[in-house]
């Protein structure tokens, strides 16, 4: 029941309520039927009575009238109509008394009372409706179907705008910064729309104003690079110039990640996703290490692998860059298979679990260099590109694996 969205709960709600209602209709149309019975019979036994009773007293013919019109019944005059009604009328109930011997008979709805007292004989018609009181329950029936169906109806209308905001909160989720909820009532749903019209403007204000922070950011950071990065071609070769442009290089590429991170980061950014040989995606990476590498261990595959060779590499970059930061004096071993990518480095086990460092600035020790944003950006290009980052601990080594495809 918790899974089942509300307007199917109020469906199969009012559908139960519905069905209980008509079982309970003819329920008690069939009780009904047995009682008016019973009612009937009890109605024509005093009837009988006081016809056979008043026999003897001879009572005159206005006085016979008077009572058939009273009792809501009259006299079968004809006795052909009688001898018919009792050849093909079925006995209901039949009974004596004192006075003498009663029998109803049937047919089809209509009800008649045939009288015997000493060898003289007297037939009745009923003539009080009989559909009356049926009459009354179907309208009351009619009348509580109507109503039903009135709240029903009300019910959902009152929440056809949650479907609207749904769809709205769905578009949201998927990116659409562009989504305006206008509901006009005061109610609960009209003070959520309300409510989450207002968030969508704050995210929307917070994301111009961060993306105008980047921008900006990463201007002012290009300019003074861009101007040591010149300095430094009029200095004299050596150790110290050498170090000075890979610093710069270094920050300038970290501008890019961060600029690169920032369009993954989107709804809307779709990777481009192409056919590369495994040797083409690590020669990419490694293109982007200011390192030494023989300090790498690569086992690859040569095969094909359909990905973004960019983000991929970007993100198997980061995962070197990272095991290379944390890990030991050791080489970094590399295993790279259509199936996943595991970085291996020697060292001490995380302190916290893995979620932990796939916030943006998280390190293990803030006296390592670096901004901590390499899980970040690895976890991102994972979930863009439908692959799941891992973690565990295992010999002495640290290994972080990239699983590409699931196996079997």
């Amino acid at each position: 029941m918790k899974n089942i969205s509300v307007t199917t709960f109020i469906n199969i709600l009012f559908t139960l309520v519905l069905s209980l209602l008509i079982t309970a209709l003819f329920l008690f149309i069939s009780w009904d039927k047995e009682r008016q019975k019973s009612e009937q019979i009890a109605r024509y036994k005093l009837i009988a009575n006081a016809l056979l009773s008043t026999a003897q007293l001879n009572p005159t013919e206005e006085e016979l009238k008077r009572f058939y019109r009273n009792s809501n019944v009259k006299p079968v005059a004809i006795n052909a109509n009688r001898l018919l009604i009792l050849s093909k009328g079925t006995i209901i109930f039949e009974g004596e008394s004192v006075y003498g011997r009663m029998q109803i008979f049937a047919i089809g709805d209509n009800r008649y009372i045939y009288l015997q007292r000493y060898g003289s004989t007297l037939m009745l018609e009923d003539i009080e409706s009989k559909t009356v009181r049926l009459k009354l329950t179907i309208l009351i029936a009619i009348l509580i179907a109507i109503l039903f169906m009135f709240l029903y109806i009300a019910i959902m209308r009152k929440l056809a705008p949650l479907k609207k905001l749904n769809r709205q909160v769905a578009e949201f989720a998927k990116g659409n910064m562009n989504i305006e909820i206008k509901y006009k009532s005061k109610d609960e749903i009209g003070q959520i729309a309300q409510s989450f019209d207002d968030a969508i403007h704050y995210i929307r204000t917070l994301l111009e104003s961060k993306n105008l922070f980047m921008r900006n950011m990463m201007h002012e950071l290009k300019t003074p690079i861009t101007k040591g990065r010149i300095a430094i071609e009029m200095v004299e070769d050596g150790s110290s110039k050498q170090m000075l442009i890979n610093a710069f290089e270094r920050m300038n590429e970290l501008i890019n990640e961060l600029a690169h991170v920032e369009r993954i980061a989107t709804q809307r950014f779709q990777p481009h996703l192409q056919e590369h040989s495994i040797n083409d995606i690590i020669n990419l990476s490694l293109s982007k290490l200011l390192i030494n590498q023989d300090r790498l261990i690569i086992e690859a595959e040569d095969e094909k692998l359909t990905t973004d060779i960019r983000l991929l590499s970007l993100a198997l970059k980061n995962l070197i860059d990272n095991g290379l930061k944390y890990g030991g004096k050791d080489p970094i071993k590399i295993i790279f298979t259509t199936q996943s990518i595991k970085v291996i480095s020697t060292g001490k086990s995380l302190e916290q679990p893995l979620d932990y460092y796939l916030e943006p600035f998280t390190q293990e020790e803030k006296r390592q260099s670096g901004f901590g944003l390499g899980l970040y950006i690895v976890n991102n290009i994972a979930k863009r590109l439908g692959y799941t980052l891992g973690y565990y601990y295992k010999d002495g080594s640290n290994v972080f694996e990239l699983k590409l495809k699931q196996k079997g």
